[in-house]
């Protein structure tokens, strides 16, 4: 009777849990039998590890052999229990040493031929581990994973290929590579993006951009059809501050977990555009099994949602609360996951169905009722959380045919970077994350611009969600200017861009 234990991990959300995997050899008929509320995928690894044994020249003992995946009450899924089920069975019948296993943490999906394959959530698992246990283990990993997870500062991680290189490393033969961080992250360049110095006019659409970028707020374009939404959207990410690299760990580690994170893309913004016929799911995420969705995967970076109106208005309705919040929360009968969702929403749609209303062509014969219709579309609560909403006008024929004369994304970007480094020098955060109580400590009136604020709070009914998001714009454009004090024409510029739909 053999007994041999490994660790590994599972993922839930954003979460790892350490998994205890014990592999039991006892007498009796042959049979391999899993336990420990593993899934299907798991429940085939059976399969691909006996034939990897076999494979790689190792005996596949004839024995009763059980593998308990603790605790029993985690749910486990996919191939990333191979590796440490196939190294259990090996220290259990004694063809591996097994005086060093405990001191890593193994994950790898085997092939037929004993290759490892890499898995989902690799740096998800190193992050969690790191995050959570103040002396985390070495991790053996893929090395196709290895580059990844070694972003995580401190993490020992070793890249192998093959059940034989494993099995050499604990034996005594050639050792497994160690990565480290400054392997898989010094020779990474963000490649430039598209720059705003293409987009030709739009200066009041661009100067909301650039409003936004700095103190990460909401934007809508509304505009007809061909005068650059999407383009000023495409170029949005090239305007944002550097990321961290608590931002930028945070948002690679949730694209792992969907096998959407390259190392080349290293510190560089999310930028996602689903399609208007997305459903509510594949936008906050879920499943059996809960994945993130588009607003996670833009996590710290941009979800630009184009012809808004034309997105389901029940799909629309579930950005409310990660607007507000920056978390979701995926809740079934037997999982609940929490995934981060900050991000900044860039939204575009058209003045009514055709999209020609107030056109210099005249071509619209859409009728009032159908104007409001079609705009009632985006409901009162999420256009409350949008800060910034600007007119995208046709540009003149003469400036579309002329040379492009616009600010490059870089000027536009320092001015941006030097706003938020003021912004994190006096509060710690972006202006768009500022509470209640923190809105009212920075963001100082003179008397002018508090009675003009007041004013229009009146005129306009707005909500107090209003108001404060004036007053957080408002904090942002003095900072562009680089004032501690939040002036008349400040707030003046800011009631511009509140202009809600309803308004017009």
């Amino acid at each position: 009777m053999g007994l041999a234990v490994l660790r590994s991990r599972a993922l839930a959300g954003m979460d790892a849990p350490a998994v205890s995997v014990e592999v039991h050899l006892a007498k009796g008929l042959p049979s391999f039998t899993i336990v420990g509320l593993a899934d299907t995928e798991v429940r085939e690894s059976k399969d691909r590890v006996r034939a990897a044994l076999a494979t790689a020249g190792f005996k596949v003992p004839s024995r009763r052999v059980t593998v308990n995946l603790a605790p029993a009450d985690l749910p486990k899924e996919s191939g990333r229990f191979d590796l440490p089920i196939a190294l259990g069975i090996l220290a259990a019948s004694g063809q591996l040493p097994g005086k060093e296993l405990d001191q890593y943490e193994f994950a790898g999906e085997l092939s037929l031929s004993g290759q490892l394959r890499p898995i989902r959530g690799a740096l998800a698992m190193t992050f969690a581990m790191h995050r959570s246990d103040p002396a985390p283990r070495a991790f053996m990993l893929p090395s196709a994973n290895a580059d990844e997870a070694a972003l995580v500062a401190s993490a020992h991680i070793y890249a192998v290929d093959s059940l034989l290189q494993v099995c050499a490393h604990f034996a005594g033969g050639d050792r497994a590579a160690r990565i480290g961080r400054h392997h898989s992250s010094a020779a990474i360049l963000p490649s430039p993006g598209p720059d705003f110095a293409d987009v030709k006019g739009q200066p009041q659409a661009k100067r909301a951009l650039e409003v936004a970028a700095a103190g990460a707020h909401n934007v809508l374009m509304m505009g007809p059809p061909g005068t650059g939404k999407t383009m000023l959207a495409s170029r949005f990410a090239g305007l944002l501050p550097p990321m961290t690299d608590d931002d930028a760990l945070e948002a690679a580690a949730v694209q792992s977990l969907t096998r959407g994170f390259s190392v080349a893309s290293w510190k560089v913004r999310p930028y996602r555009s689903p399609h208007h016929t997305t459903s509510a799911v594949a936008l906050v995420g879920g499943g059996p099994i809960p994945r993130p969705g588009e607003i996670s995967l833009a996590h710290c970076g941009v979800l630009f949602l184009d012809e808004l109106p034309e997105f389901d208005r029940r799909v629309l309705e579930v950005l409310r609360q990660p607007l507000e919040s920056g978390m979701v929360t995926i809740s079934r009968a037997a999982h609940q996951a929490d995934f981060p969702a900050r991000f900044q929403l860039i939204a575009a749609m058209n003045p009514c169905p055709c999209g020609y209303l107030g056109h210099a062509s005249g071509k619209c014969h859409c009728s009032a009722e159908l104007v409001a219709r079609y705009r009632h579309k985006i409901s009162g609560p999420l256009l409350d959380r949008i800060d910034l909403q600007v007119d995208v006008a046709t540009l003149d024929p003469d400036l579309v045919a002329g040379p492009s004369s616009g600010e490059a994304s870089a000027v536009i970007a320092a001015r941006v970077a030097e706003a938020a480094t003021r912004q994190r020098q006096r509060q710690g955060c972006s202006n768009q994350q500022l509470a209640p109580r923190q809105v009212e400590q920075y963001c100082q009136l003179d008397v002018s611009g508090a009675r003009l604020l007041r004013d229009t709070m009146a005129q306009w009914h707005w909500s107090a969600r209003g108001y404060h998001r004036v007053l957080k714009v408002a904090r942002t454009i003095a900072d562009l200017a680089g004032s501690e004090r939040i002036a008349r024409g400040h707030v003046a510029e800011a009631i511009g861009y509140r202009r809600t739909l309803q308004e017009q």
